[in-house]
C-alpha cells in the first residue's frame, strides 16, 4: 500500500504543477495581450495628438497700389496698376521692408516701367514678374542688411490698360 499512495501523492503533486503551469501562463498571456492593445491605443493617442498642428500664421507686407507707364511697341501710352503683398517668413523681414517701404516702392517701380504691356497680360508674364520681384531683394537695400525671408508675391490689383 505505501507504493501505491506515494504514487497517486507524486501524480497529484504533477497534476498540480500542471495546472499551476497552465494558470501562470494564462495569466502570463493576458498580460501580454492587454500591453500590447494599451500601447497600440497609446500609439494611436500619439497620432492623434499630433495630427491637427496648425500652420504658422502667414506674415504680409502690403504695399499699396500705384499706376505705372509702360514700354509699349505700338508708341502708344499703356499703364499698368497694380497692388501687391509679400509673403515673408519671419517679423523681422516685415519690420524691414516696412522701414525701407519708400527704397523698396523705388525698384518695384523701376522693374515695373521696363515691362512690355504685351508680356503682363499672360499668366506667364505675371509669373515671371513675381519670380524678379522676388529676384529684386537679393541685392540689398542697406549695408548691413539682416537676412531677408520674402517667400512670395501675391497680386492684389492687377490691371493692363
Amino acid at each position: 500500500m505505501a507504493k501505491s499512495q506515494s504514487a497517486t501523492d507524486k501524480r497529484g503533486k504533477s497534476l498540480w504543477l500542471l495546472g499551476l503551469l497552465i494558470v501562470l501562463f494564462s495569466v502570463g498571456s493576458s498580460i501580454g495581450v492587454y500591453l500590447f492593445m494599451d500601447s497600440r491605443q497609446q500609439a494611436s493617442a500619439n497620432e492623434e495628438t499630433t495630427e491637427p498642428k496648425e500652420a504658422p500664421a502667414p506674415i504680409f507686407v502690403k504695399i499699396e497700389p500705384f499706376t505705372i507707364n509702360l514700354q509699349s511697341d505700338e508708341y502708344s501710352d499703356r499703364l499698368l496698376y497694380i497692388g501687391l503683398s509679400l509673403k515673408v517668413g519671419d517679423e523681422t523681414t516685415r519690420a524691414f521692408l516696412e522701414e525701407y517701404m519708400p527704397e523698396v516702392r523705388s525698384r518695384l517701380l523701376m522693374l515695373l516701367s521696363g515691362q512690355h504691356a504685351d508680356t503682363l497680360i499672360k499668366p506667364e508674364g505675371k509669373q515671371r514678374l513675381a519670380n524678379q520681384i522676388l529676384a529684386m531683394f537679393d541685392k540689398p537695400l542697406t549695408e548691413p542688411q539682416p537676412s531677408l525671408d520674402v517667400t512670395g508675391v501675391l497680386f492684389s490689383e492687377f490691371i493692363v490698360q
